[in-house]
């Protein structure tokens, strides 16, 4: 393996620059109800609204302890609710609000805008090949995170 690499400190760069235009464009949509943090727990549950926490956690990347004071804020802005699952009581599940889906396809305006911004200048094969690599560095970490 080469022994000089700098993919982590790039996606580490990426991924702070992403935040802030993110962040921007959401305030020139005129989206003030949640950020971009939130809209990343927004965007898995309008995947899959009604789920476990736990589920929402591995699906986030969040940890539990920080994705429960994020749950939070975003259950006293209105965004969603926490129910007790009727099969298990012991077991919360995440639920989207009305006020929440109304602002799905808001977000998916702001995430088409952030798509073109990051794959500016990239051929389709490029793109995939891109997010082959990197699905193949997320479960290198999530095998090894979970051994």
């Amino acid at each position: 393996m080469i022994s000089k690499t700098n993919g982590g400190f790039l996606i580490s760069q990426i991924k702070q620059r992403q935040s802030r235009i993110f962040e921007r464009i959401l305030s020139e949509h005129g989206i003030q109800e949640f950020n971009g943090a939130q809209g990343r727990i927004l965007f898995v549950l309008w995947q899959s609204d009604n789920i476990p926490i736990v589920e929402l956690s591995h699906k986030t990347g969040l940890a539990k302890t920080t994705l429960t004071s994020m749950l939070d804020r975003m259950e006293n802005a209105g965004l969603l609710s926490r129910t007790t699952d009727p099969t298990d009581r012991r077991q919360l599940r995440i639920v989207l609000t009305e006020k929440s889906k109304r602002l799905n396809q808001e977000y998916l305006n702001v995430s088409a805008q952030m798509n073109e911004l990051f794959y500016d200048g990239f051929t389709d094969e490029e793109i995939q090949q891109f997010e082959t690599y990197l699905n193949r560095i997320h479960e290198n970490l999530v095998q090894h995170e979970e051994s």
